[in-house]
């Protein structure tokens, strides 16, 4: 007698991961690099040169001296041990031969729009979950919940393939898709069967494709509950799974350990989200070397108002104001400050960002070397939309000639003094 077809579940959610997506656009602009190991996270300085003979001599991880991090890497240099966040000069003891590239987060973004563009033409409700990723809701894509010859998941199937092809076509570049009845497991299901894969999974298939997995690969559960976990015995995502209720209540409250009992049994019910507002808007560097407020005053002057033009720029361009202004501040020995203020009125010109986080930097003490400096919006709201006052003190947005966005003039905006 054969064996009854299981029903599909009631949703079909993929997780799509474009595979080292930095290094791989890299890789299309130097073809040649291809099977090496390769690092983005470099300065502008170790932009490839072109020699005489029309071949690119490239810097190389060990020459790197500084305090810069990863971005990401190619798989042949993760093979030896050098990923995304790690620092360059630890990864040059690593990999020292490894090919050193400077990041290029315009042509980054192209590329992220071009396959997700390539994306929605065949299934269009779409999360975006930032430049490399996105969730797709395919239940009610036409063909996804039909058989092929004896595989009940052979139209959902087809159409991740179909997707994959697509952004191949579109960008050139290959991607991971997982598909399960959710977004959770989607998520975790996308990074089995990397680079270029695609993964299946259904709740029938946790106990041998899901519990075995080691708890950090469930999205959410972080290093500080990882570690808490393993002082508990629970090393897999099945033995969080065969946990009492009452033992994991005891070590991590009511609400997150009821979250941990449901995501070690693949429940999620998180619908595809299309669209959400931002709640703020930000732009920040860190530095090559520290600099003193004093003494490097010109230069982190130069920086804070390319950093204010930049988030007016990005304002403009997604057609936000905001009302509040804040900095971000980081010093040495990595301490981290932070001071916000709010205005009468939104804005989005760089003036006037940058005369409110003025105001915000004079309330810090800026004896220290500093090693990143960052500004922010919040507060967002569109064109003619009606703002609640502020409570309390707020500053007022200082007074233009006209409505056209002004370039701040550093000399009337004295900052680090």
């Amino acid at each position: 007698m054969a064996e009854p077809t299981p029903a599909l579940p009631d949703r079909l959610i993929a997780h799509l991961d474009m595979d080292a997506f930095y290094a791989s656009v890299e890789l299309l602009r130097y073809p040649e690099l291809k099977g090496l190991p390769v690092v983005v996270g470099g300065r502008r300085a170790h932009t490839p040169q072109e020699r005489p003979d029309g071949t690119r001599e490239f810097f190389k991880l060990a020459d790197y001296t500084g305090r810069g991090v990863v971005t990401t890497s190619t798989y042949p240099a993760r093979d030896l041990g050098v990923f995304s966040a790690m620092g360059l000069m630890k990864a040059a003891l690593r990999a020292p031969q490894a090919i050193l590239l400077p990041a290029d987060f315009d042509s980054y973004r192209h590329f992220s729009r071009l396959f997700k563009a390539a994306v929605r033409e065949i299934a269009p409700v779409v999360e975006d979950r930032g430049i490399d990723e996105i969730y797709i809701d395919l239940t009610d894509v036409p063909g996804a919940r039909e058989a092929v010859g004896h595989d009940p998941l052979g139209g959902v199937r087809a159409i991740a393939r179909e997707i994959k092809n697509s952004v191949q076509r579109a960008t050139g570049l290959t991607c991971s898709i997982g598909v399960t009845p959710n977004k959770l497991l989607s998520k975790i299901a996308s990074e089995l069967d990397k680079p270029d894969g695609l993964t299946l999974i259904m709740m029938e298939d946790l106990p041998t494709k899901i519990w075995p997995l080691p708890v950090r690969r469930i999205n959410g559960i972080g290093p500080k509950a990882g570690a808490k976990l393993e002082s508990l015995e629970i090393h897999t995502i099945g033995e969080l799974a065969a946990t009492a209720p009452e033992l994991l209540r005891q070590h991590f409250g009511e609400g997150y350990s009821a979250w941990l009992h449901e995501a070690a049994w693949g429940l999620d019910e998180r619908p595809v989200v299309t669209h959400s507002e931002p709640v703020s808007i930000s732009r920040e560097t860190t530095f090559e070397r520290d600099l003193h407020a004093k003494r490097d005053r010109p230069e982190l002057s130069r920086i804070f108002t390319a950093l204010c033009e930049q988030l007016a720029s990005d304002l403009q361009r997604k057609g936000y104001l905001g009302r509040t202004i804040g900095i971000k501040l980081r010093f040495e020995g990595f301490r981290t400050v932070t001071r916000d203020l709010t205005l009468d009125a939104p804005v989005q010109d760089a003036a006037s960002i940058r005369h409110a986080a003025g105001l915000c930097l004079k309330r810090v003490d800026l004896s220290q070397r500093l090693r990143l400096l960052g500004v922010r919006v919040g507060k967002l709201s569109r064109p003619g939309e009606v703002e609640p006052k502020p409570r309390g003190r707020a500053v007022p947005a200082p007074a233009s000639q006209d409505n056209s966005p002004a370039r701040p003039k550093p000399e009337n905006l004295t900052l680090f003094n």
